[in-house]
């Protein structure tokens, strides 16, 4: 169990934050790293060639550690979407085959797949969510019963955005490569506070952003290809990802290869000086905590706030059901109106997604931010 590191964060005491889900808030030491970063370019006869390429590699390399690959997996990008759009842009799906995805997906993990339906005259399968029931929502067996001989894509979360119901992805994968459908992975709900290694679910594209849960700033993310498609079709056809691109001098000798691995899929501009210090030390960090040492004491908050959410006659999913970090709350009756003002008002601070309110707590997050939570519950209920 990990103790409370809220010194780490510039949180009032009087702030419940609990909408990691949304976005997090920044170290202070990403933070500094950021300000350093920024004023850097003051002065740029500071950089020199080689920073193009030092602090990418840094946090290409932490980002691999993290997920059990190594650096030659990891491309930068600039967000999930463009993830997703780059898986799109090299799996292959015959005509008449399928893509899967669940209801109310988070759009990032759809639009890119229904332009590929529509290109290769395939079509987009959406799993209807199952009946919620006393327990909560559980999707696998709908997933596992939904994928078929038809299936050429299954494109999945971790955990459901809107209420982080769980999703066994090693059940999912094995049932994918039975029928050699493709898995892609939206990891931005989970990566960071849920251990995930790409050598166990071997999905062939997983993409996250580092502005959730790998508590990095706002347009950067990170794309994991397996092997077998390392050998793909960028987006774009950057300097920077092409053989030789160290040498300046040379760069007016075009190379028709690219830098080894997924760093072809790299986005333009992938050096981003700026941000890159602040991803590489909030990955820093991460890795000194653990990911499963944060899922576990996450784990403890969201039990706390699940079962004090039950006793005033709200429902949320069994633990079993949702990810170690999530607690979807759902309501008896209607949603009271403008309930998230209302909290707000009383500086508590969670997500509505759909008919849930989604309670994502963290590391910063104390005692006194889940009784703040409560007693504002309570006024407005």
């Amino acid at each position: 169990m990990i103790p409370c590191q809220r010194s780490q964060f510039d949180i009032p005491s009087d702030v419940a934050y609990l909408n990691c889900a949304y976005m997090s808030p920044l170290m202070n030491s990403v933070v500094r790293a950021g300000e350093e970063a920024v004023r850097s370019k003051s002065q740029p006869w500071g950089t020199t060639s080689q920073d193009f390429f030092t602090q990418s590699e840094h946090a290409r390399t932490l980002f691999g550690e993290l997920i059990g690959s190594s650096a030659d997996g990891v491309a930068i990008v600039p967000s999930a979407s463009y993830g997703i759009a780059t898986a799109a842009n090299n799996l292959p799906l015959d005509a008449g085959q399928e893509i899967l995805v669940l209801e109310e997906q988070f759009p990032s993990n759809i639009y890119s797949w229904q332009r590929l339906a529509t290109e290769k005259q395939g079509s987009v399968r959406t799993v209807s969510a199952p009946a919620k029931t006393s327990h909560g929502t559980n999707w696998t067996p709908a997933i596992l019963d939904a994928i078929s001989q038809r299936t050429g894509i299954v494109a999945l979360p971790q955990c459901h955005w809107t209420d982080g119901a769980l999703i066994d992805l090693h059940a999912v994968s094995r049932k994918a490569k039975e029928v050699g459908a493709a898995l892609v992975l939206d990891l931005s709900q989970s990566l960071g506070a849920m251990p995930f290694n790409v050598q166990d679910i071997d999905p062939d594209f997983m993409v996250a952003p580092t502005y959730k849960w790998l508590m990095g700033p706002y347009a950067l993310g990170f794309l994991y290809a397996a092997p077998r498609w390392r050998e793909g079709k960028p987006l774009e056809e950057g300097w920077i990802v092409r053989k030789g691109s160290e040498n300046f001098a040379g760069l007016v000798d075009y190379q028709h290869e690219y830098q080894p691995g997924a760093r072809r899929f790299d986005m333009g501009e992938r050096a981003n000086f700026q941000l890159m210090p602040m991803a590489g030390r909030a990955l820093e960090q991460l890795l000194e905590w653990g990911i499963e040492n944060i899922a576990d004491t996450l784990r403890a908050k969201t039990t706390v706030i699940a079962d004090r959410a039950a006793k005033m006659g709200l429902k949320t999913s069994n633990a079993d059901l949702r990810a170690p970090h999530f607690v979807g709350v759902r309501f008896p009756g209607d949603m009271p109106q403008e309930l998230l003002q209302r909290l707000v008002d009383r500086q508590v601070h969670v997500s509505i997604r759909g008919s849930s309110m989604r309670i994502t707590p963290h590391l910063y997050n104390t005692d006194d931010d889940i009784d703040r939570l409560f007693t504002a519950l309570d006024a407005c209920l």
